[in-house]
């Protein structure tokens, strides 16, 4: 196997065994497969009975939760762009017109 060919790695997942070719830190996948399996966990605990539904709930929660952080990014992001143009500006009218000392 050369370092760029992805290896074979085995996860757990719902009581079965998936085999995945990555080029990711095993541990890494281990504990993504972990927090799926936690989210799975909670909507079984809450009633959902059908492994595949609970897998598919816990697949649309991640998946919101993924799309509302990258929102939140984008619109902090825009914030401090703003925030940043306003100082420019300020720094640009005090560097242009510096106060008079008397």
């Amino acid at each position: 196997m050369t370092t760029n060919e992805p290896a074979r790695i085995e996860l757990t997942l719902l009581g079965q065994t998936l085999t995945v070719r990555s080029e990711a830190d095993p541990a890494y996948l281990r504990s993504l497969a972990a927090f799926v399996e936690k989210r799975v966990t909670a909507l079984q605990q809450g009633g959902v009975r059908d492994p595949m539904k609970a897998l598919v709930l816990a697949a649309l929660e991640i998946a919101d939760d993924l799309h509302r952080a990258r929102e939140e990014k984008t619109r902090d992001a825009g914030e401090v762009e703003a925030r940043l143009g306003a100082l420019v500006e300020l720094l640009d009218r005090v560097a242009s017109d510096p106060p008079r000392r008397t």
